[in-house]
């Protein structure tokens, strides 16, 4: 299988036999971000499979098939192998968070979608989500939705409170609720420990929520619709 990754609109081919890296140097460059580790993931052949292992010592990846079906969180030291014919790969690095698209030409295995249903709430799979439980992803993800394959700076509590004209502890609240919920479904990273949020837990959020189809650009017209309603909301008041 031919391999490929793919950057903010550049393309870099992988060789076999060579291990490409990504990070703040290697073969692809992604960002001259302290956070960022010099060297992050690299990308092999071995073992009759191409593997995207996670070679840094504190960043995590959130890895998926391009419809979202499949997800992996590639913790450091941790790799997986590529077996889709396009896979997403999103991670943090400080404010910042990125995503790559690596390309295969011959897959060795193709999800099949499962069926969802929405009644009254959104259904995404096994999760469900009331509609402020959505439109509070949805705030926190609008940058990364609205330059998909590139990079954005994941909007502060207080932000994407005053997004959706909320108060701040009403955020706060919505936000345990919704990182208590994907947890309880076995999404990783949003618990630092038992009774204990993580520090990064909304981008940790919004990694899972993009690269699981939790939210797609589309649902960005219901902040839009929320907003409009907000502010007559203010004008009769």
């Amino acid at each position: 299988m031919n391999v490929q990754v793919e950057f903010c609109g550049e393309w870099f081919d992988v060789v076999d036999g060579q291990t490409f890296q990504i990070g703040r140097e290697g073969d692809l460059e992604i960002d001259d971000n302290p956070y960022l580790h010099r060297r992050f993931l690299t990308i092999s052949f071995h073992d009759d499979l191409w593997w995207l292992e996670n070679v840094g010592s504190r960043i995590s990846a959130t890895v998926a098939d391009s419809d979202g079906n499949m997800q992996a969180w590639l913790a450091p030291g941790a790799r997986l192998p590529l077996v889709f014919a396009h896979t997403s790969v999103l991670f943090t690095a400080g404010p910042t968070t990125y995503e790559l698209g690596i390309v295969g030409d011959s897959p060795s295995f193709e999800a099949s979608s499962p069926s969802t249903t929405q009644v009254g709430e959104t259904t995404i799979g096994p999760v469900t989500m009331t509609e402020t439980q959505k439109l509070l992803v949805i705030a926190l993800a609008e940058p990364v939705l609205r330059g998909r394959g590139s990079t954005a700076s994941i909007p502060t509590s207080a932000q994407a409170a005053a997004r959706l004209g909320w108060a701040i502890t009403r955020f706060n609240r919505k936000l345990d609720n919704v990182c208590e919920k994907l947890s309880r479904f076995g999404v990783r990273g949003l618990r630092g420990a038992p009774g204990q949020l993580a520090v990064n837990r909304r981008a940790r959020l919004v990694e899972h929520a993009v690269a699981s189809r939790l939210v797609v650009a589309a649902d960005l017209e219901l902040l839009e619709a929320n907003a409009e309603r907000a502010a007559a909301e203010d004008e009769n008041d």
